[in-house]
């Protein structure tokens, strides 16, 4: 006989292998599910024992189906007192497709009333309809104009096993969670002596499923006991009855023998408290280290059996992600450095919401599975192991010549800049700028404020003359790369590339991508987040980090002004320098949602830290208060449907008079910007302040080469 088994999307292939491991003599994917042939005791065997499906189907009516009339007549063909008693229940759930039937409560309706009839007619009696328990569950599909009736023979949804007592906002289903038990091959992990470790555990959905695949207890054990999954009157009741007690026997044996090497984590108490009351409900109190902790706390501690860690295992996780696919990076990026700290040796099997968190774990994916938790389409990464060892420099391809000299001016530049790095405790900064002509890029080197720092490269192509041709520009920029990995041992995927594509116009950079991954880097006492890969500039210019630590130096009591805001970050310094508030204007909301979150990295926050959206300019010239301490660096140009166009040649000085006219008595200014051919007007400027130029000491080090990088004044008020 041929049945059906149902199964979420992307678990189809798997079903078909567990149903034929089951002893059905063929099985086959399809869509959302599988396609057995076996005799009933097999489709009973896998409602026992399948840990995939979402339902078994055994068909007992197969029709034309045109229309309604033809749903009716063909599902009052059946027989139906050969399958349920008088005074049974029934639920029919219905899933239709084409245009002549298109609501599927509907269809269901037409064959309830169809069941209903002929019972009536047949035996005097009317079953009722009970849709959470009903004695007798049938399932139609109607696709192509064919109808298939079928009895569900597990009497509703598989995936509930029955331990399920508390849950937490957004539980795995139970199948889905032995889905990415099984792509991790854990029950050969747990023979070969291996561990299972959930760092974000939620209500321990994960880890009771494994523990219970490892104990060999059978899915429907719990869910059903002793009774019949349903009253169907074709269901074979004794053959239920000794699946019941063969997996019991098995359930015996394999709780008694079960390691106790299961380990969950979570950051909120309550969900472990949920897991734990789970576990208990599965029979398997005091079989999981429940352990309260955050993922980027992780270490080998956490999967310790008397003080000692286990050696091999398999990391399983859902990390947090909801119907928007809204997921912070950094948290998957934490997750996957607590692996590599905490279980670098095994194997990880890890649901993501989607390619690119996936991504943003850093771990490298030797298989990658599309699954779908729900409606959402999900991206299931296997590792293995977590952290491969790294190569050995000796196996490492030679470099090109080209490349070579590269990473020999690479070195001599970190020799150079090695001390002064070490003084001032410089995390980031640019370690390379078009230093060799044809090699003509910037590298600037990003160090992450965290347990296990993490490097990364972010490298912008310059634009080459347009008589080289476009396969040189391509072999230089590749040899450049090779060299940077090659010196700064970094992955690949710790490399953003900004590189220039021919278009109208010349040269132009290409589309940036959307990767959402935040990094955490520290400058003097302020940590600031940077985005790397998504947008043309990072959230930090490097060449400004000594005019930001000048400026929290004199923070301190002070009332700060930040025009043009950007990201924040000379913002943060003020804070952190002690200033008694601060205010942030820029006209993108964008910039100003991100110093928000870089105050808030700082511990930073309340009402005396004001974030305004508005033309920096316009602004100025409406405030009435008073500020100790302004800093002014506006783009050399801009234009926005909400505010005027605006040159800084053109404008600075109207600019420069509006602020100096908010400095308080002893005030200070310090302005600048990054136009090469900018001239100061310094007759109109002294007509209203005092102005220095301090350029020379506000480029850094590793920004020497190139001294026009910016330039800054120091202003303040004339006193008449």
């Amino acid at each position: 006989m041929k049945f059906y088994a149902s199964c979420g999307k992307g678990l189809e292939y798997l079903l078909a292998d567990e149903l034929a491991a089951l002893g059905c003599t063929r099985a086959t994917a399809a869509m959302a599910g599988a396609n057995a042939e076996g005799s009933l005791a097999d489709a009973q065997r896998a409602v026992m024992w399948s840990r995939l499906a979402s339902r078994v189907l055994w068909p007992i009516a197969e029709f034309d189906c045109a229309d309604e009339h033809a749903l009716y007549a063909g599902a009052a063909a059946v027989a139906w007192p050969e399958h349920l008693a008088p005074n049974d229940t029934i639920a029919v759930d219905a899933h239709v497709s084409g245009e002549a039937l298109t609501h599927a409560r509907y269809a269901a309706q037409r064959v309830k009333d169809a069941v209903v009839d002929v019972m009536r007619a047949k035996t005097g009696a009317r079953p009722d309809v009970d849709v959470e328990a009903p004695d007798l569950r049938l399932n139609l599909v109607v696709r192509k104009g064919r109808a298939i009736l079928s009895v569900d023979l597990g009497g509703g949804p598989l995936h509930r096993r029955g331990w399920r007592q508390k849950q937490g906002e957004a539980p795995l289903k139970e199948n889905l969670a032995a889905a990415v038990l099984m792509r991790g091959q854990w029950p050969k992990v747990y023979a070969e002596g291996g561990a299972l470790l959930d760092p974000m555990c939620g209500s321990g959905t994960l880890l009771i499923e494994g523990a219970l695949m490892a104990a060999d207890v059978a899915p429907g054990l719990m869910r059903h006991g002793s009774a019949s999954p349903t009253r169907w009157r074709g269901f074979d009741g004794a053959a239920w009855q000794t699946l019941v007690d063969d997996a019991r026997k098995r359930e015996a044996a394999g709780m008694n023998e079960l390691r106790s090497v299961f380990f969950g984590r979570d950051l909120d108490p309550h969900a472990i408290r949920a897991a734990r009351d789970n576990a208990a409900t599965a029979g398997l109190a005091g079989l999981i280290d429940w352990q309260v902790g955050d993922v980027r706390s992780l270490d080998a501690a956490a999967v310790s059996v008397a003080g000692v860690a286990s050696e091999r295992g398999l990391a399983v996780c859902n990390p947090p992600y909801d119907a928007r696919l809204a997921a912070d990076p950094a948290l998957y990026r934490a997750l996957g450095d607590g692996l590599k700290r905490a279980t670098p040796q095994w194997r990880a099997s890890l649901l993501c919401g989607d390619a690119e968190l996936a991504f943003a774990t850093g771990l490298r994916a030797g298989k990658k599975y599309q699954l779908f938790n729900g409606a959402i389409e999900c991206t299931l990464i296997v590792s293995d192991p977590v952290a491969p060892p790294q190569r050995d420099r000796d196996d490492a391809p030679a470099l090109s010549e080209g490349a070579q000299m590269v990473a020999n001016r690479l070195r001599k530049n970190l020799r150079k800049l090695k001390s002064w790095r070490e003084r001032e405790g410089v995390d980031c900064f640019r370690a390379y700028d078009a230093d060799l002509p044809e090699y003509a890029a910037a590298i600037d080197v990003y160090v992450t404020d965290e347990a296990s720092p993490r490097t990364f490269l972010h490298v912008q192509e310059y634009a080459a003359p347009a008589e080289i041709p476009e396969a040189v520009q391509r072999r230089r920029l590749n040899e450049l790369l090779s060299a940077a990995r090659e010196i700064f041992a970094v992955p690949r995927e710790n490399v953003a590339l900004k590189t220039r594509a021919r278009g109208k116009g010349g040269s132009k950079y290409g589309v940036l991508g959307s990767r959402g991954e935040l990094l955490t880097v520290r400058e003097g006492d302020a940590r600031l987040r940077v985005n790397l890969f998504d947008y043309l500039d990072t959230g930090l210019f490097l060449d400004h980090r000594p005019i930001r630590l000048r400026i929290a130096d004199e923070a301190q009591d002070t009332r700060f002004l930040n025009l043009f805001g950007y990201t924040g970050a000379a913002t943060v310094h003020a804070a952190v320098g002690g200033a008694r508030m601060t205010t942030t204007v820029d006209l993108s909301a964008t910039y100003l949602e991100w110093c928000a979150d870089n105050l808030r990295e700082n511990n930073v926050g309340g009402t005396r830290h004001r974030l305004v959206q508005a033309d920096a300019l316009t602004w100025l010239e409406a405030d009435t208060q008073s500020y100790d301490l302004i800093f002014c660096d506006p783009p050399t140009f801009s234009n926005s449907k909400r505010a005027d166009d605006f040159d800084v040649q053109a404008e600075h000085v109207r600019l420069l008079r509006a602020a100096v006219a908010r400095l308080a008595d002893d005030g200070v200014l310090y302005f600048s910007n990054n136009f090469r051919r900018f001239k100061m007007d310094e007759a109109a400027i002294s007509q209203f302040a005092r102005c220095e130029e301090i350029s020379p000491q506000t480029i850094p080090a590793d920004f020497a080469r190139d001294a026009r990088i910016h330039r800054c004044w120091r202003l303040q008020r004339l006193h008449h």
